[in-house]
């Protein structure tokens, strides 16, 4: 099956295209939404532009906020995933701490993916025996890592636990990860994808050139993922 690809101009364009998206879809539902948030600076400029233009068109009061990897440092820690969605989203939204459900990156790594577990088997529905979150969005980094699943621990991708302890392959820093299970199982993946850093192995996972599957980003379910890009990230497409 082809990529499904959702191209916009720049990021603040991304933004707001998925601005509408979820303000249709938490307005709409019938439950609360369960989304699994990603980290870096694609996810900050939707952030920025979701607390003020959206601010008062989505349903916070409707959603449920989780996130698919932490890196394991405090959440006051500047390199928190945390840290950056309260300062550029949940401290300026009509949202109650009982609706986020953080990873506690400063306890220690293999505690914390435990704990994460058991707080995503608690507070998300399941469907096919497995946690199924309404939307899990994730980034690709410019080695294809997803979530913090790396290229030389893809493995990781195909573990029987909910989440894993991941180790970043330069840094040596510790992470906690959902793995590849509970992303396919979701009802809804959504990448966001900035940049021209990322068009290169983008366009290997899109014409599926040969050995793109050392990839883990290539590993996510192509019937139920959108690729939400800008011009620069979609380049060679």
């Amino acid at each position: 099956m082809a990529l499904q690809i959702e191209k916009c101009k720049n990021k603040k364009k991304l933004a707001r295209k998925f601005g509408e998206m979820l303000t249709k879809k938490s307005n709409n539902s019938n439950k609360p939404v369960t989304i699994a948030l990603s980290g870096g600076s694609t996810p900050k400029a939707v952030f920025d532009i979701l607390s003020t233009e959206f601010k008062d068109k989505i349903k916070w009061s409707n959603i449920l906020l989780f996130w698919g990897d932490e890196r394991c440092v405090p959440p006051t820690d500047s390199e928190s995933n945390y840290r950056m969605t309260k300062e550029h989203l949940l401290d300026k939204v009509e949202i109650k701490e009982d609706q986020i459900f953080r990873v506690k990156g400063e306890d220690e790594p293999q505690k914390a993916a435990e704990q994460y577990s058991e707080t995503i088997l608690k507070n998300v529905e399941e469907e096919n025996s497995l946690p199924c979150f309404d939307i899990m969005i994730l980034g690709m980094g410019d080695d294809g890592h997803t979530a913090s699943i790396f290229p030389d621990s893809i493995e990781l991708w195909s573990s029987d636990k909910i989440c894993e302890v991941a180790t970043h392959p330069v840094t040596a820093q510790k992470r906690v990860t959902v793995t590849g299970k509970i992303i396919n199982n979701s009802k809804e993946i959504i990448f966001w994808l900035t940049g021209v850093d990322k068009a290169k192995i983008f366009a290997e996972i899109a014409i599926k050139k040969e050995g793109y599957k050392k990839y883990p980003a290539a590993l996510a379910d192509r019937d139920k993922t959108l690729w939400m890009t800008d011009e620069m990230a979609a380049a060679l497409l």
